[in-house]
């Protein structure tokens, strides 16, 4: 547990996210070199807040915790591990992405139970996957919950992230395949997997709960697919992303930066994908008793601070799973929602392109 220098430290840090002394503050004239600087002082105040908390940690020194076995299994693999039937589904989209859904038909004790059991399809938010549903203990994991409760539990994953990576034409190595938004997710990702799900359950409608960028393409699909809409039973929205024009976490300072600039420093292909090297991190350094707290206020200072709805022993297979990655393009279009403060598709930095995407040089509102 973080003591109040720890949670000081954190604070300062935080600080330094005002307006015009922002890190992230770019004039017009920001130069590439001035960027890189701002990001090396940037990740430098991250390291000292962490390690300020960690220093200040009431934990005992020098263990090291066994490694959790979930750390090194996939989703179904850690949806066995706990009893539950598992089951994985290759849907392809309409523009050619082959996306994983997970599935637990039946809870551990109600298998036997006849009827059809409702549909409930579980998206997760920005570089997540669908491994979010099921990383905390079966008692606190909604997709076990719900399985336990005599749901059918369907988990999606969006294109891009660890268990979405596959297309029809393209490979992860070229830049088409990565030419992406939550546009894309919501027009064609959600579709396809919604009309999966119904097809193979056999059922009118499904219960859909959406998390994060999960409830922003909800909204999107089902506000621009009415035939669609009419396929979900109820809509549940947790933690809804629709304007960032309030939010003030550091993600959305990132945002500020212009979209060349960006380009330059991450490229345009993935965005913070899942890795050996996290792996490794995850495994080797996360489950140090007090590297862990580390790994957790990598969490808190990326996501806000809440200590006491962060369950410190599951970090490892936390950081194992997430990030999950996403595209550059996407990020990108985050990045312009922050700028705009509007809620509209991606632009794509011209009116001929937009006119070819759109029929119009302006991109539209979603």
């Amino acid at each position: 547990m973080l003591t109040g220098s720890g949670i000081l430290g954190a604070f300062l840090f935080l600080s330094l996210f005002s307006p015009e002394s922002s890190l992230f503050y770019f004039p017009r004239n920001i130069t590439f070199n001035l960027v890189v600087r701002r990001m090396k002082m940037w990740l430098l105040g991250l390291v000292f807040c962490l390690v300020l908390g960690t220093l200040h940690s009431e934990a005992p020194r020098g263990k090291l915790a066994a490694v959790d076995p979930e750390t090194n299994m996939n989703v179904s693999e850690i949806i066995s591990y706990w009893g539950f039937p598992s089951e994985e589904h290759l849907v392809e989209t309409e523009d050619g992405y082959i996306l994983c859904l997970n599935r637990i038909p039946h809870g551990r004790k109600n298998h036997s139970d006849k009827g059809p059991r409702p549909a409930v399809f579980l998206q997760h938010g920005l570089l997540a996957d669908s491994s979010n549903w099921v990383t905390n203990l079966p008692s606190n994991s909604l997709g076990f919950i719900l399985a336990d409760a005599g749901f059918d539990v369907w988990m999606g994953n969006s294109r891009g992230n660890t268990w979405s990576r596959k297309h029809k034409t393209f490979s992860v190595s070229q830049d088409e395949f990565w030419a992406f938004s939550y546009d894309e997710m919501a027009n064609y990702d959600l579709p396809a997997s919604i009309n999966f799900i119904l097809n193979k359950t056999g059922q009118e409608q499904v219960y859909y709960v959406g998390h994060s960028q999960g409830t922003t393409i909800g909204f999107i699909a089902f506000s621009q697919i009415p035939k669609l809409a009419r396929k979900i039973k109820m809509f549940f929205a947790l933690a809804p992303v629709v304007s960032l024009e309030f939010s003030i976490g550091p993600l959305t300072k990132i945002g500020q930066i212009p979209d060349h600039l960006a380009k330059d420093l991450f490229g345009v292909k993935q965005f913070l994908p899942q890795s050996k090297f996290l792996k490794w991190i995850s495994t080797h350094v996360c489950t140090h008793v007090i590297l862990k707290e580390l790994c957790g206020n990598a969490f808190f200072v990326l996501c806000g601070f809440n200590e006491k709805n962060l369950n410190m022993s599951r970090v490892p297979v936390y950081t194992t799973h997430c990030p999950a990655g996403t595209s550059v393009q996407n990020m990108l279009h985050w990045s312009q929602s922050v700028k705009s403060h509007k809620f509209q598709a991606f632009d794509w930095g011209s009116s001929a392109k937009n006119y070819f995407h759109y029929n119009q040089v302006k991109s539209s509102k979603s």
